[in-house]
């Protein structure tokens, strides 16, 4: 089991919840690539409103229901990590916003078995 404590750095990538990946949601597709890849750990996030560079603005309000609600995926690992993680999104990232932030890990561990 890794351990994951003290400076590290997250990750947040914010796309379309329409993107996808040959033929699958861009979400799946990438937290199975990085887990696949041994990252630490990634969350998705659906969001219920938001807009782009595009300027659309996407929200679940009934009047407006949209299809393509903003996701975020957040990675937190290890510098070192993180660095293998530009290439993946190049490779799976067409449209979107990433961003990257130290943070400080106060605790990384796995539940009870």
């Amino acid at each position: 089991m890794r351990t994951l404590t003290g400076d590290q750095v997250m990750v947040r990538i914010f796309f379309g919840e329409s993107d996808e990946w040959k033929h699958q949601p861009l979400e799946v597709a990438l937290l199975e690539r990085l887990r696949k890849e041994g990252f630490a750990g990634a969350t998705a996030f659906r969001g219920t409103s938001g807009f782009g560079a595009n300027s659309i603005v996407h929200t679940t309000h009934l009047l407006d229901l949209s299809s393509d609600l903003p996701v975020v995926v957040e990675v937190v690992d290890t510098e070192e990590h993180i660095e293998r993680l530009i290439p993946i999104l190049d490779e799976m990232i067409d449209d979107g916003l990433v961003t990257m932030e130290k943070v400080k890990v106060l605790r990384y561990s796995a539940g009870k078995s």
